[in-house]
């Protein structure tokens, strides 16, 4: 095979895979170098550590800002070098329809969420009561946790739904991009607190594949956004139940939730993506998202890459 064919399509595009190698290895370099001088900057203005600067609620929150910002940046990188697409390209753009798919993805990922703990209630797994707290407390936790559920959620989809499964559905490897970025979703939550061994990686490899669908279906980030910080913002707001093992971000739920397992029904301390209630509710929420009709595949932005010929870039 020559030197060319090996690194260049017919067309002279660089190919595929090394277009999402090349943004790997762009994305780790550039995280690195912004978590270190963010780092530094913060221990010279607050005099804190890094370790207390990465610590807590607002570490949470800039270690998101982190990866948002080294995923869009080298996204938009390397889909301008390699493909010659503009940053709208991402997904981010303000479509016709972008708030109707993020509302309706918010109200999917948030009745997905009800749907696990409804099947973990009824067999007695987890029961659930009124946070003895006051309502005060209750409208605070609700409002901030939106927004930081908001934020992190957009950060790992502009991670694992951005360039990464873009630039393969581009070269019509969408199922190839689905499962390079479903794998590597369910690896990194492997390290959070009280993993639940087995079922943490299969729920969290469901999760890549549903929220690969819901960009597959508009191609757009708005609808998996949707789904995930929804997803997330009612388990811990709402529910009271950790969030892959992070128990920190919600302090004042609405509702206080009390494990009496079994663990693998109910996620254990891990949380109920830890166990087969969330298994379940994941499978039934992927079919509705594969087949709704509330959202539809003939969004602008599609229009737009077809236009550009965009999609035999292999």
């Amino acid at each position: 095979m020559e030197s060319r064919t090996f690194f260049l399509d017919q067309s002279g595009q660089l190919r595929s895979g090394w277009r999402l190698a090349f943004f790997a290895v762009a994305f780790l370099v550039c995280a690195k170098l912004l978590e270190a001088a963010v780092l530094v900057t913060s221990g010279l203005i607050l005099k804190k550590s890094s370790i207390e600067v990465l610590s807590g609620t607002w570490g949470f929150v800039l270690s998101a800002a982190i990866l948002f910002a080294s995923a869009t940046l080298v996204g938009w990188a390397c889909g301008a070098l390699f493909e010659e697409l503009p940053f709208s390209a991402l997904g981010w753009s303000l479509h016709a329809g972008w708030f109707r798919n993020f509302a309706i993805g918010s109200a999917i990922g948030g009745a997905s969420l009800f749907l696990a703990a409804v099947f973990a209630a009824a067999t007695r797994g987890l029961t659930f009561s009124l946070d003895a707290i006051s309502a005060g407390s209750i409208g605070k936790t609700l409002a901030q946790s939106a927004i930081i559920f908001v934020f992190a959620a957009s950060a790992e989809e502009v991670l694992f739904r951005g360039y990464p499964l873009q630039t393969l559905t581009r070269a019509k490897l969408a199922w190839l991009g689905v499962l390079l970025t479903s794998v590597p979703f369910a690896l990194v939550h492997l390290y959070n607190p009280n993993v639940a061994h087995g079922f943490t990686f299969v729920n969290t490899a469901l999760a890549g594949v549903w929220l690969a669908i819901a960009y597959l279906r508009t191609r757009s980030l708005w609808f998996p956004l949707g789904l995930h910080w929804a997803w997330n913002w009612t388990q811990a707001s709402v529910f009271g139940l950790p969030v892959s093992g992070i128990v920190r971000l919600a302090p004042a739920p609405l509702l206080h939730a009390m494990n009496k397992g079994p663990d693998w029904l109910t996620g254990g301390a891990y949380g109920i993506e830890g166990g087969a209630a969330c298994t379940v509710a994941l499978l039934i929420s992927t079919f509705v998202v594969w087949r709704t009709k509330l959202i539809s595949s003939t969004d602008a932005t599609i229009d737009r890459l077809d236009a550009e010929d965009v999609s035999n870039r292999a």
